[in-house]
Formats: C-alpha cells, structure tokens, sequence
C-alpha cells in the first residue's frame, strides 16, 4: 500500500479504509482520486468492520462523513462537494463531530463502528498505515513507562504468556544469561481471525512501537514478526512498514514466513519454525521461551494484540488500571453464520454479547464457539471478556466468538473440532496424538448407538492434564462444553436422530 500523503497532515481529506488487497476498495479510492483535486486522497488499512468496506470517510476540520461499501458513482459526487468546500452528508451513512487533531478514528453513534471501544483499534482505517509521520513512537521516548505495560495479560494463544503478566516473562529474558530476543507470534492457520490481522495491516506501527518497547526493556538488539508463508500481501505490506520505520525505531524487527500449520502458530513450535526444524512441534518445558528460546537465548513471544496493547498501556497510562484482573481491554472476531466479520474492542466490563451486535446472523442464534478452533461452545453470551471470566465458564480465551444458527447440530460441529484436532497435533506426545484420535472416535461411535458421556468426560480430563501440547490440551473443551450444553442432542443422535436436521453421515 504506497501511501501519497500522510492522513493526519491535512485538515482536509478523503480516506480509503480497504481490506487486503480489494479490488472493490480500488475501483473506489480510483473513483475518489478521478474526482479530486487539491484533496489528497489516502488509502488507510482495514477497520475490522467487514460490512462497512470498504469505507470512504470524507473529513473536512472536525467533520467527517461516512460511507460504508459506497459505489464509485456515490463517492465522485462526494468528493466533488468536498472539493467545492462542503463536508457531502445527503447520502452519507453517518456524519460525525470531533476533534479536529484525533488520531482516532471518530466513532459514529450507531452502526458496526459504535460497538464496544476503539482503544487499541482506534487508529485502523483512520490513520495511514505505512507512514510512521503519522505515529507518535514510545519506544523512541527514553522517559516512557514501559511498567504500564507490564500490568497487561498476554492475548492469544500465540503467546507465551497468553492470560498471564507479560512482566513475568519480561524479567526472565532479562535476568537470564544471554542476548535476549523479541518474537512477534503472528501465525495463524486456524481458518478464523484472530485481530492481529487487523492490527498489523491496520495499525502495524502500534505493533513495531510495542515490540521496540519491549526489546528495549528487556535489554534486546533482535527482534522477529512471524507470519504465515501464504499472507504474501501482508507481508509486503509489513516490509515496507518496517522499512518505513527503520529509521525511527531503536530496535528493527527482521520479517519471517513460518509454515502454514496450526501447529506452528504455538509459541514453542514457532522458534521450532524459526529455527528451521523440519519437524514442527512444541517444545517441553520448563524451561519456558524466557529461559531458553530462539537458538538457546532467552526470549519473550507475543502476540501482535499483545504488543499493540503494551504500546497503548505506555503511551496513555492512564487507561490501564493496574488494580484490575485483567488490565487493558480485549479484542475479540465475531465469524461464524454471520453475514460480514467485525473485529471489535471491548473493555472488562463488557460482554460477549456486546461483540455481537457488530454483526448480522444468517439465522436465528443457537449456541457460539468462543476461544478459536478449539473453544467452548455455550449458549449464552452473558460473560465479560477478561481471562478469568472465560476459563470460569469453560471458554476460551484466543479472542474469538463463532456464532451458529438453529441449522447447526452440536455433535457435528464438535465432531469436526475433534477430528481437526486429530489431525492437526504435532504427535509429540500420547495424549495429544492418541487422546485425539480417541476423542474423535467415540464421538463417531454417537452415530452407531454409544454415547459415553463419562468415558469422553475422564478422557478429555487426562488430556488437559497432561498434554504437552495446546491442542491435546484443548481438544476435548468444544465437546465437554457442548455435552454441558447440549447432551439430550447427543442422545438423540444414538436412536438416528438429529434434531438439526443436518447429519447425514457419520463424522
């Protein structure tokens, strides 16, 4: 994304928000180009509002109109008026008053864009991601309170202190013996999003910032962003942000492609990747990444939503409190029967069910997967985000929310988790390899007459117990949870049954 002129350098101006490389999103900024003159026309990254792109924003001083999915017809008329000194607003969606000098994208009071907060997400698809003009760096500052950020929980399962203090992780690199590392884990072959695709193409100079920070901190020269081999746009996209940067930031991160394997997005099993293992699988521990990591040195892994959070914590302290359980906020994806994707910010005192209105249900609601992949299923939303709320109700935390509809069966879509899972584990030990595969046979045996409800509850018991891996640990959670749930469907399904109507075969 070759950026013309900065977003925030003009009191007027038209911004673009694309998602990846849309080709609607061109045929729309060519259109508002075609018809400007002395407005610079800046196309800025994704919001994570999938049905608003892509998003033309005209702004003039502290106004700004919004268009969501506009056609190129509706945005010339726009810019045309906005060229004649007028913000358009007869077919504007929305029109917004705010603060003239706002690094945040104005948030409308009704729409996708109003759900929740825009914290860490503020500056996707407001500001020009590729130009660090537009950023105020922390990690360039030598008076920053980096211990702002040492409060927050790690996010994701990418990261090696996902849901525990990242300042745990911090002291250990750097009171262990040797050149301390800092891994940005942005690896995710899950099939969902996670958010950190919305940071890094939205806002990937809060990513840079959080990850100079920390290699700061910690006292590290390296750093590393892992990415997947297949996100060839972002990663050119990430290139040129961090050649951008180069000359601002004291630490500068070198860009790594890793297989396109779940299981290479585990912490441990990504310096596996790094390191160029063959085989890619998670390392036993003790001792942690923080120990002994990337080559032997000691190492802090995180997430790109963990780092965009520290940046945050640093550069206004004030809006982490330290006293609470789970300082920051969390980031969450709503996908599933949806009709578009939202990528939404929502504060600890929030609930899931607040991540929803974000998006529009093909059907009527069922039950959700929250936690990724290998979530917990659940019929009620009424839950906060923060780590300590999740796993009490048996969630998981991956910042995640799959929402399904009255068409889908329980024991189909946890059947399918099981059988992913058996497939997908490194094999590195028995209750990750064999616990998968007998997770997803007994779970087969449903369609021939034998429900064991205790015999998979025992067995999903001795997995997460002993698993060395995340994924054996995980694995049973959709299906227990959905036995909590859902059990009569399961029974139903032992006399040929399927309330849903959908299983047609055995799994």
């Amino acid at each position: 994304m070759t950026q013309e002129t900065t977003a925030l350098a003009h009191p007027t101006v038209v911004r673009v928000s694309t998602d990846g490389q849309s080709q609607r999103g061109d045929r729309v900024r060519s259109a508002a180009r075609t018809a400007a003159g002395s407005v610079p026309v800046v196309r800025t990254g994704p919001t994570g509002i999938t049905a608003a792109t892509p998003l033309v924003m005209v702004t003039s001083g502290g106004r700004t109109a919004f268009y969501g999915d506009p056609s190129p017809s509706t945005v010339r008329e726009a810019v045309t008026e906005l060229e004649d000194g007028t913000v358009p607003t007869a077919d504007a969606d929305t029109v917004v008053e705010h603060d003239p000098e706002t690094a945040s994208i104005p948030v409308p009071e009704h729409g996708p864009l109003s759900v929740g907060r825009r914290d860490v997400l503020g500056p996707c698809g407001w500001i020009a991601p590729l130009e660090p003009a537009d950023w105020s760096f922390v990690s360039t500052e030598p008076t920053a309170d980096v211990t702002a950020g040492a409060e927050l929980l790690g996010r994701g399962r990418g990261d090696a202190a996902a849901d525990k203090p990242v300042a745990d992780a911090w002291e250990t690199a750097s009171s262990t013996d040797g050149d301390p590392v800092v891994v940005c884990n942005a690896n995710n072959a899950s099939g969902l999003p996670t958010g950190d695709e919305t940071l890094l193409s939205g806002a990937p100079m809060a990513v840079l910032d959080g990850i100079a920070a920390v290699a700061e901190y910690v006292d590290a020269e390296d750093a590393v962003v892992y990415v997947n081999e297949s996100e060839t746009a972002l990663q050119a996209d990430l290139r040129e942000a961090i050649d951008a940067a180069a000359d601002t930031l004291p630490v500068v991160p070198q860009l790594v492609a890793g297989p396109d394997e779940f299981r290479a997005g585990e912490p441990t099993a990504a310096l596996e990747a790094l390191e160029g293992a063959d085989r890619i699988e998670p390392r036993l521990q003790p001792p942690s990444p923080a120990k002994h990591g990337l080559y032997g040195r000691p190492t802090v892994i995180h997430t790109p939503r963990t780092f965009a959070q520290v940046q945050r914590a640093i550069a206004e302290p004030d809006s982490v409190d330290a006293d609470a359980a789970d300082p920051g906020t969390r980031i969450v994806t709503v996908a599933g029967d949806v009709a578009d994707r939202a990528t939404v910010e929502l504060g600890s005192s929030a609930s899931l069910s607040a991540a929803s209105e974000g998006v529009e249900m093909d059907g009527s609601f069922k039950m959700a997967c929250v936690g990724g992949v290998l979530g917990g299923i659940t019929r009620s939303l009424d839950v906060a985000p923060t780590a300590q709320s999740l796993r009490a109700a048996g969630l998981g935390t991956d910042g995640v929310v799959e929402l399904f509809d009255t068409d889908r069966c329980a024991v189909e879509t946890v059947g399918k988790r099981a059988r992913f899972a058996s497939m997908e584990n490194s094999g590195r030990c028995v209750p990750g390899r064999e616990g998968t595969k007998q997770l997803a046979e007994l779970l087969r045996e449903i369609y021939d007459g034998s429900f064991e409800s205790d015999k998979i509850r025992e067995l999903g018991r001795v997995m997460r117990q002993s698993s060395n891996c995340q994924i054996g640990a995980h694995a049973p959670r959709p299906v227990t949870t959905a036995i909590d749930e859902f059990e009569p469907e399961f029974r139903a399904h032992t006399d040929g049954h399927c309330p849903s109507g959908t299983c047609t075969e055995k799994l």
